[in-house]
Order: structure tokens, then C-alpha cells, then sequence
């Protein structure tokens, strides 16, 4: 089981990877959503859950939504929007498209370790 966490900032992706090291699960790392989409595919079995930030070069983390939403193999792949969107329309707009948790940054571990319990317990649903 593998979590992958989505953003163009590597300070974020390095936080993200200490709270699941310490959770003792895999972490998975993409620095925008084109390389998140190529890893999605190579390992979507692995994939239990995705952590994708908002704004990013490229394809945003709203776009990567939605295409993973839209495909019958990606569909039940939980995910959390891990963004400093905090704005209620943003955080209605990423729940409608599919996204099934939401964090804002900047978090503390002790709240990131939580969302990610509290999604992971979603995907085993």
C-alpha cells in the first residue's frame, strides 16, 4: 500500500513523506500532475491514496482530479486536497469533483497524520 503525494514544492513533499514514514507506509512522490498521472498508471494497485495540491505548473490538482474521476480504473483511488486553497467555493469545487478529504496548508504533522488516517480509513470502505 502506497500513498502518493502530489505538489510542486519539495519542502511539502518532504513533510508529507516524514508523517507516512512514520506511519510505516510507502510514499510515492510526484512534483507535478503529468508525472502523478504516469505514476498513477504504472502503479494504481499500490495506490491507496493520493495527497494533491491545487495549484501546480502545468495541469492543476483540480484538472488531475478529475481525470482520475472520470476513468473507471482510477475512480475509487481516495483523494485529499492538500493545498493552500482555503476559500469555501475552492474546497466545494474539489468535494464535488470527487475529492473525498481536504487540508489546508500550512498544517501541522499532528493534523496531516490525522486527514491522512481519517482517508484512509475511507478507502478501505
Amino acid at each position: 500500500m502506497a500513498i502518493l503525494t502530489v505538489d510542486d514544492s519539495t519542502t511539502i513533499r518532504r513533510i508529507v513523506k516524514r508523517s507516512v514514514d512514520d506511519m510505516g507506509l510507502e510514499v510515492l512522490e510526484a512534483a507535478d500532475g503529468a508525472q502523478a498521472l504516469k505514476m498513477i498508471e504504472e502503479r494504481a494497485e499500490d495506490i491507496q491514496l493520493i495527497l494533491l495540491d491545487w495549484n501546480m505548473p502545468g495541469m492543476s490538482g483540480l484538472e488531475v482530479l478529475r481525470i482520475l474521476k472520470t476513468n473507471p480504473r482510477y475512480k475509487d483511488i481516495v483523494v485529499m486536497m492538500l493545498t493552500s486553497e482555503a476559500d469555501q467555493n475552492f474546497v466545494v469545487e474539489a468535494l464535488r469533483s470527487g475529492a473525498q478529504n481536504y487540508l489546508t496548508k500550512p498544517f501541522d504533522a499532528k493534523m496531516l497524520t490525522l486527514k491522512i488516517q481519517e482517508s484512509l480509513s475511507l478507502a478501505q470502505t
